[in-house]
């Protein structure tokens, strides 16, 4: 903040209790008689001229009193900081702190226990229910059902592997996952084919023009039986789970453009007690469903 807004916030915080204390004090009493009256009427009701109450008046002081206190002590003229050095960032992180230490009590207890065990513990996965929220939720959604483009994690279909080792890795280390776009090598009737015979999921024999298409361009990722490889991040593609759609249209689309996805790693920002936690969680999701 310039130097001329924090003068001016100072001088409009403090004319304001100025104001007030001399409201207060021009008020304290009235001359003349206890019957002189304002003026006021309303429903036949006059108002009397009378001083405020002695108690209601020292409210109003020690109130003002107060404010100036709290703005020595506090920030709350312009740039100035306020003798006790108080800011709301250091406030949330000394609260942080607190909550955190409270917390790892309790984590360092979970992280003795595997995580398939640790799954089935109901306060456990409210612990790492929160975690999910916290980390996870904007991208896999606060159900953590997935979003185009982003994995549904209550299902079992797992892209690089679902054991708590897996989760674990993947959560740590992150995830980039890549296919190329094939728009400059496929001709439109190999396009049409491969796409079409992995939308109706046909069996070879039946679309073998689509068949041979995947067979020499797709199945050294997907596997000669498109089921996929959790090693390459490479999605099965014989369910009907799809991460960027499974209409023709779609199919198309990933073929042609490719896709690109990742997943950031989150071992700067999580403790590795909170990564075994919500492996847990998210382990314990597909696990009941």
């Amino acid at each position: 903040m310039s130097s001329f807004w924090s003068g001016w916030i100072i001088v409009l915080t403090l004319g304001t209790i100025i104001g007030m204390f001399w409201l207060l004090l021009g008020n304290r009493t009235r001359p003349g008689n206890e019957d002189a009256k304002t003026g006021h009427e309303y429903d036949g009701i006059e108002e009397y001229d009378h001083p405020l109450p002695m108690w209601w008046l020292y409210l109003f002081v020690l109130t003002l009193v107060f404010s100036l206190g709290y703005l020595v002590l506090y920030p709350g003229l312009g740039n100035y900081k306020g003798l006790l050095g108080w800011t709301q960032e250091k406030q949330w992180q000394d609260e942080n702190e607190k909550l955190d230490a409270k917390f790892n009590v309790q984590l360092e207890k979970y992280a003795a226990i595997p995580v398939e065990e640790l799954a089935k513990d109901k306060k456990a996965r409210r612990s790492g229910q929160r975690v999910f929220a916290a980390h996870c939720a904007t991208c896999h959604g606060a159900d953590a059902g997935g979003n185009t483009g982003f994995p549904n994690l209550r299902d079992k279909d797992w892209l690089w592997g679902g054991t708590p080792d897996r989760i674990v890795e993947t959560i740590t280390k992150g995830r980039k996952g890549s296919m190329p776009a094939w728009k400059n090598i496929l001709s439109e009737q190999q396009l049409n084919d491969v796409a079409t015979w992995l939308s109706t999921a046909e069996p070879a024999n039946k679309n073998p023009a689509g068949a041979q298409v995947f067979a020499t361009y797709c199945a050294a990722c997907h596997g000669a039986e498109a089921k996929g490889n959790t090693l390459l991040g490479a999605p099965n593609l014989t369910d009907n789970i799809w991460l960027y759609g499974g209409g023709l249209g779609e199919i198309k689309a990933t073929i042609l453009n490719g896709r690109n996805g990742q997943m950031p790693a989150h071992e700067n920002f999580i403790s590795p007690e909170k990564i075994h936690l919500l492996a847990a969680y998210v382990y314990g999701l597909s696990d009941t469903e």
